[in-house]
């Protein structure tokens, strides 16, 4: 195999790997719902982006101010039913910690304790690389791969 090819193979490696559809591989995709029996209890379900449920992540609830209260993990199905404060109020933030890599953002507006589910949306945190998304890495890798191979010759 040549030197070019080599270099070919890895810029293109690099390129996938880097590239969003590999970076959400496994994204968390959450829903609320409000259980029939008891007015006041809600159920999360969490499932990775394959179909798989995400079991046994940490699920939080997030008030406007900051303060986070840990409601409990997803059972085997991805789900977990809570109770949300008396006459809570505003837009609210709910988990779901799936591990690295394997989190779900929701927000919730809240009004008298009851949650508005017609209005959840997902939220989406900033990545840790700031306005570098993984397309522009892939990108950048493979640029600087074939960079290598020009000068090589």
């Amino acid at each position: 195999m040549s030197r070019l090819t080599i270099h070919l193979q890895r810029a293109l490696t690099l390129a996938i790997l880097c590239s969003p559809a590999a970076a959400q591989a496994h994204g968390i995709e959450s829903s609320v719902t409000r259980l029939q029996s008891l007015s006041e209890s809600l159920m999360i379900e969490s499932r990775f982006s394959n179909g798989e449920p995400t079991s046994d992540a940490v699920v939080r609830l997030v008030s406007p101010e900051g303060e986070a209260l840990e409601l409990g993990r997803t059972d085997a199905q991805g789900q977990l039913s809570f109770a949300l404060p008396n006459q809570a109020n505003g837009d609210w933030e709910l988990q779901v910690d799936g591990g690295p890599g394997h989190r779900d953002y929701l927000e919730m507006p809240v009004q008298g304790g009851k949650a508005r589910l017609d209005q959840i949306s997902e939220h989406h945190h900033a990545s840790p690389l700031g306005w570098l998304s993984a397309s522009a890495l892939g990108g950048t890798a493979m640029l600087l791969g074939l960079q290598r191979i020009r000068r090589s010759r």
